[in-house]
This record gives C-alpha cells, sequence and structure tokens, in this order.
C-alpha cells in the first residue's frame, strides 16, 4: 500500500492506500514537534493496522513539515507531494467533484481553484483558520485545545457576543436576514459567559472564512465550495455555510472524512505520478 502522511502544523494525519485506491483506516495525532509528530504517528499507525515494513510500497510527504525529511523512513521509498495539489486532489476525490474551490482550514486557510485534470491554482490564503480560533480562546477563556473549544462552544449564546441585523434594523433589506451578524463581538456583554466567548470566536473564525469563500468564487466563476481541514468538525460549521449557500447560491460540501483530505491527495497525487523525490 502506500501511505500519505499530511504532516501540518498542529497535527498529523496518516491514511494508507490500498491497491485499488481505497482507504485501509486513518489517523490523526496532535503534532508538537513535525519530526517527533510523523515517526510516532507511523508506528502506532502499523501497529494498529498490523503492517511490516514490506506491506509499504511507498510513503509520500505533504504538509510544512515534509520539508523536515531528507532521506526514506525506515527504508521505505518515500516521496513528497505539493501541499496544494494534494489538498485539491483528495478534496476533489472525497466530494466526488470534477472542479470547484477548495478550501483548506487548517491552522490558516488557503484557497485552490482545482479540477480532475490535475489543474490546481492557489487562489489566496488567510492567517484566519483553526490557530486563529486557539489563540483567541487561550486568551479569553484559558483554553486552546481544539476538542475543549469545540465542546464548550456548543453551550454558548451569541446573542450575548455578536450584533445581528436584527439589533440594528427593525427593516432591514430583503437580501439580509434578520439573524445574519452585523458585527462579531459587536455586543459583548459584560455577563458573557466563557462558553459565550467561545461561541463568539468560533462564528468568527466561520464567518470570516465563508466571506472570503464567496470572493474567492468570483476570482475563478466557481459555484461549488469543498470545505477541508479541521475547523469542518467544529458543529457550527454546516449550518454557517447553508446560510452562506442561500444568501450567495454558492454549493458547499463538507465530504466525509473533510479532516484527512491533504493525507489521501498525498497518495492519490503518487497514484497519478505527481509526486517528486526528497
Amino acid at each position: 500500500m502506500i501511505l500519505g502522511i499530511d504532516i501540518g502544523g498542529s497535527t498529523t494525519k496518516i491514511v494508507g492506500l490500498q491497491e485499488d485506491g481505497s482507504p485501509l483506516s486513518m489517523l490523526r495525532v496532535r503534532a508538537g514537534d513535525q519530526v517527533t509528530s510523523l515517526f510516532g504517528a507511523l508506528g502506532r499507525y502499523m501497529t494498529e493496522n498490523k503492517l511490516a515494513l514490506e506491506d509499504i510500497r511507498r510513503i509520500v510527504l505533504t504538509g510544512v513539515g515534509a520539508d523536515f525529511v531528507k532521506q526514506d523512513i525506515y527504508g521505505v521509498p518515500t516521496r513528497k507531494a505539493d501541499e496544494f495539489n494534494a489538498t485539491a486532489m483528495g478534496a476533489l476525490a472525497l466530494s466526488g467533484q470534477e472542479s470547484g474551490l477548495v478550501v483548506s482550514m487548517g491552522t490558516g486557510t488557503a484557497f485552490l481553484y482545482a479540477d480532475v485534470s490535475g489543474h490546481v491554482r492557489h487562489l489566496c490564503g488567510s492567517g484566519i483558520g483553526g490557530g486563529t480560533l486557539g489563540g483567541l480562546c487561550k486568551k479569553m477563556v484559558g483554553m486552546e485545545r481544539f476538542g475543549q473549544i469545540k465542546k464548550l462552544a456548543l453551550d454558548g449564546d451569541l446573542h450575548q457576543v455578536d450584533l445581528t441585523i436584527r439589533d440594528i434594523a427593525p427593516d432591514p433589506a430583503s437580501t439580509l436576514h434578520p439573524d445574519m451578524t452585523a458585527s462579531n463581538f459587536g455586543k459583548l456583554a459584560e455577563d458573557a459567559s466563557p462558553a459565550d466567548l467561545a461561541a463568539g470566536a468560533v462564528n468568527l473564525v466561520l464567518q470570516a472564512i465563508g466571506t472570503m469563500t464567496v470572493l474567492a468564487c468570483q476570482s475563478c466563476q466557481a459555484s461549488t465550495v469543498i470545505l477541508t481541514g479541521s475547523v469542518t468538525t467544529l458543529d457550527q460549521a454546516e449550518p454557517n455555510f447553508r446560510l452562506f449557500e442561500q444568501l450567495y447560491g454558492i454549493h458547499y460540501i463538507i465530504p466525509e472524512n473533510a479532516t484527512f483530505a491533504t493525507a489521501i491527495g498525498a497518495a492519490l497525487c503518487s497514484l497519478k505520478g505527481m509526486d517528486k523525490s526528497l
């Protein structure tokens, strides 16, 4: 099999693709140090799936941590895939789409236009992403772990934090839903709870990314957006992007296993001959 490994800024993801291109299993571990995380995750993946080195035909690395690896891993042929290509190919494969705007929401956010022919264009990027959420919540509520923030934000009340169209316009324009956000953190109550603050931070990050997807679609004439990365696992992600869908007529897709799109794409790039030597 081929192992696709995405060594990100905060997590490492591993996916094993079998000979027919189907995934064996997927594993994600937190990355304090990228190299340590890579070898720890690889060892755990092989143990959990009862794999020997002889079972692995090739290892394909991608992500910001891939540049730290300069030689084959444990004697297994090791190659690299461009992160944008890997993300795009993985997103298209998981969503079943032939083309579209691919949005990778990890520590930061990247916006790509891609099609199944292998054409990938990096449109723009943003520093707003999961790292932003972690930093804001560390300062506001003393939490930076993604799982903790997700759980806390579910109990928050956005009316304690955000200013809505309803709050400032008794008779808004027909294109503006009364519950739309007019200003993130624009109505922050003095007694806002930690859960309220976490919910506000989640909303800010998702809505900022959502607005950027609309602008990115206009720049590449796309009408379909494929969302990938860890931020897609937030419970608030789907309802937020459904609202953007209603407002702008753009179709948003959060495919199953969206967190592993880049790791899957790395292995797929190798199958398509889009990888390169170390």
